[in-house]
């Protein structure tokens, strides 16, 4: 089973500028995200109980498929929003019939020039037929 890691950096451009978030909101998951590979990943909402909602779009795929943005739902830690430690799931709206789920796992954190990071692990599952093909059903 292989783990990949990576990071997710804000990416909040406004066409007159860089958005400026106040220190109180520092680690807020609330926006648009983007990583070293380009994928996005667009947090529009993060209820009072931590519940995350979503949309993400990779630009990275075996798919012969068009890909297309797809859901995306997690939880985060409340109570001390500072740094929080957060679970995300995306399950791939572009394979028919859905066959592969992501899960990230991470924490926000913010960098000694003030930039918020997303440090993350990453899990790709595919659907398989038995549990004999279970050994390499986990990317």
């Amino acid at each position: 089973m292989q783990s990949i890691g990576f990071i997710l950096v804000l990416a909040l451009a406004l066409a007159m500028g860089t958005l400026s978030i106040p220190l109180n909101d520092k680690c807020s998951l609330l926006g648009r995200w983007q990583n070293d590979l380009d994928s996005e990943m667009n947090v529009l909402a993060v209820n009072n109980v931590g519940k995350i909602f979503g949309t993400y779009l990779t630009q990275v795929s075996s798919a012969d498929k068009l890909i297309s943005v797809s859901p995306l739902r997690g939880s985060q830690q409340i109570g001390n929003l500072e740094q929080p430690t957060f679970g995300l799931t995306v399950t791939w709206s572009f394979t028919t019939p859905t066959i592969l789920t992501t899960v990230f796992v991470g924490q926000c954190f913010v960098d000694e020039n003030g930039k918020e990071v997303l440090q993350t692990m990453r899990l790709l599952r595919k659907k398989v037929g038995s549990s004999q093909d279970n050994w390499n059903a986990t990317l």
